[in-house]
């Protein structure tokens, strides 16, 4: 199917209704109030066109996972809430740190020093989320949870850098139920490290286009969805 600009808007706009009930009724299911969920548009699917398009239906914030795919778009809606939350390359730090407001994918100290380098270089501060691999698959990034500790204590000696949260990606199942857990153990595991350190660490990033439902019920303030929303060929 040929999708003119208008039939993309209006798909767009039934996919947010859609995504948007789910969240209220898995808010409701969990007893959280309404307003806790920031949704993450995906766009790592879609050229800078469909980015405008999904922009001008009133999303804000947009997700991307590598710097080479997401450069033109950033630089073509510099004022939308831009969040990196793919594997970061150290020698992309500088270029990320100028365009994104978020960074999702902290998972190791040389990284951290990287980040908060760049942030004082630009004079940009950086909210940043440290990436755990609560599910233990090998073939996930993140620090481990007994190390996140270690790894939040190290961000805080980096001025220009702001530990806001934790994020995880669930693990690949057939029924959401089954990514319950992980995302249950990033919200335990938040919970033991604000009392650690002190901080407030009031951001948990979980929960994609299959899990989201589940992400938001176990306390997810922020889920990032791509196919679902933002991809003609997924709907």
């Amino acid at each position: 199917m040929q999708w003119t600009d208008a039939d993309y808007r209006r798909q767009v706009r039934e996919r947010l209704a859609m995504i948007s009930q789910r969240i209220r009724k898995a808010q409701d299911k969990a007893g959280r109030c309404h307003d806790a969920v920031r949704l993450i548009a995906v766009t790592k699917y879609v050229d800078v066109e469909r980015v405008r398009a999904l922009r001008a239906e009133g999303l804000e914030d947009f997700g991307e996972n590598r710097w080479q795919s997401a450069s033109v778009k950033v630089e073509a809606l510099p004022e939308a809430a831009w969040h990196f939350i793919g594997p970061l390359q150290r020698n992309k730090v500088m270029a990320v740190v100028r365009h994104f407001r978020w960074i999702h994918s902290v998972d190791r100290p040389r990284l951290a020093d990287e980040i908060g380098r760049a942030a004082r270089e630009l004079g940009t501060p950086v909210a940043v989320l440290l990436q755990v691999n609560v599910s233990g698959e090998q073939q996930k990034s993140g620090v481990a949870p007994d190390s996140a500790l270690d790894l939040l204590r190290h961000c805080t000696t980096q001025s220009g850098l702001a530990v806001r949260g934790l994020m995880a990606i669930g693990r690949q199942v057939d029924d959401p139920e089954d990514a319950r857990q992980d995302f249950a153990a990033l919200r335990l595991l938040r919970d033991r490290l604000r009392t650690a350190s002190g901080l407030s660490l009031p951001e948990l990033s979980m929960g994609m286009s299959g899990d989201f439902d589940i992400a938001v019920e176990e306390g997810a303030t922020m889920v990032r969805v791509g196919r679902l929303l933002v991809a003609p060929e997924a709907w």
